[in-house]
């Protein structure tokens, strides 16, 4: 399981030019799921999510989380995160997980995030989405469940 975590004062999603979603200070964060993942992996990686320290204290030191900060979560499911540009110029996306587990993975992070702070909001599963936000840093970073990176 794979995530870009954005650091953002706020972020939002529209699908079919509705907004359907809005947060303020907080995180988004774009998940994408492959097809070895497993429960085990969502509940390692909504454990990370909710614990990196990544907001700043009164020091300007990376060194609070976004519970500390009492912030909002934005989850966005995105099954490109697994494409495979390594060969030719269409990405292959054989390593994402297929949409019935993905959408059950996706849904067990969301939960076990949710189990840290009631303030998780999320898009919609395989919905075409604007997904649009204000980064504050920029902070972006990298979360792999097989801890590849």
């Amino acid at each position: 399981m794979r995530a870009v975590i954005q650091r953002v004062l706020e972020a939002g999603v529209k699908i079919e030019g509705v907004e359907a979603c809005r947060i303020g200070k907080g995180l988004l964060v774009l998940l994408g799921v492959g097809g070895s993942d497993s429960e085990e992996d969502a509940s390692y990686l909504a454990e990370k999510t909710a614990n990196l320290r990544i907001f700043s204290d009164e020091a300007g030191r990376m060194n609070l989380s976004v519970l500390d900060i009492e912030g909002e979560i934005l989850v966005v499911s995105q099954f490109t995160l697994y494409g495979d540009c390594r060969k030719g110029r269409r990405p292959s996306y054989g390593d994402a997980a297929a949409p019935e587990p993905a959408r059950a993975l996706y849904e067990h992070y969301v939960e076990k995030l949710s189990e840290y702070t009631p303030k998780v909001f999320t898009g919609r599963f395989r919905e075409t989405m604007e997904v649009l936000l204000v980064n504050d840093g920029p902070v972006t970073l990298l979360l792999d469940s097989g801890k590849n990176f």
